[in-house]
């Protein structure tokens, strides 16, 4: 069997690496070893919080929504249980969306839901 020398194939991956740790702090893009750690555990971040900012986002909409709904005389709760009484399908995204640039739209929604809730 012939001999095999590593040498290209390890650099190649090495410069791989601590191309992907340009921006790490330190030894964390300087040395192959300590890179690799940081890129395994940035990696792994990335993957998660990809995941998380979904969540993240949701949270943000129904402060949003919270906060006009009580400029409007209702809460969150009511505003959303009230919703689904009239029958309107917008979801958080909309919701918060509206809030934010077209007050006057999301109070003719609020007063829907109110009416909802009333019969």
């Amino acid at each position: 069997m012939s001999r095999v020398k590593r040498g290209v194939t390890a650099h190649r991956r090495h410069k791989k690496v601590l191309a992907l740790t340009k921006g790490h702090s330190g030894q964390r893009h300087r040395l192959f070893r300590r890179a690799n750690e940081s890129m395994l555990h940035a990696l792994r971040y990335s993957y998660e919080n990809r995941r998380d900012r979904k969540g993240d986002f949701r949270e943000l909409w129904i402060v949003r929504i919270n906060a006009a709904a009580r400029l409007n005389g209702l809460t969150y709760s009511r505003l959303i249980a009230g919703l689904k009484r009239a029958g309107i399908e917008l979801d958080r995204k909309m919701l918060a969306d509206l809030a934010v640039t077209r007050p006057d739209a999301f109070a003719k929604l609020a007063e829907q839901a109110r009416a909802a809730l009333a019969s």
